[in-house]
């Protein structure tokens, strides 16, 4: 069920960005990708994910993470998210969506 929920969460923002989800699992440091991935922590940690399945699930692509790191990112999506209203609302449409595709399954 997590894992569903992480790659709806990794779908969803790959497509709110305009990349693959292979662009947001690469190791570059370009800032809508970086953005990207950690707004899919903050997602995962809030629903809430552990950090350790966020880790195995981010491996599976291909992207190997620190613990800190996702903690580090999350809390600097959490700022994005409270400084910018486009972030926030963004999030908060990709919550309700997948609430919604739960509720019908």
């Amino acid at each position: 069920m997590k894992e569903k929920i992480f790659e709806y969460y990794a779908n969803s923002i790959a497509s709110q960005f305009n990349i693959s989800l292979e662009e947001m699992f690469t190791q570059t440091k370009k800032s809508h990708i970086v953005d990207a991935r950690q707004l899919l922590y903050f997602l995962c940690i809030e629903r809430p994910i552990k950090i350790s399945y966020l880790q195995s699930f981010l491996e599976y692509h291909g992207y190997i993470v620190t613990h800190s790191t996702i903690d580090y990112g999350y809390k600097q999506s959490k700022k994005l998210i409270e400084s910018d209203p486009d972030f926030k609302k963004m999030i908060l449409d990709i919550q309700k969506r997948l609430k919604t595709s739960l509720n019908d399954n």
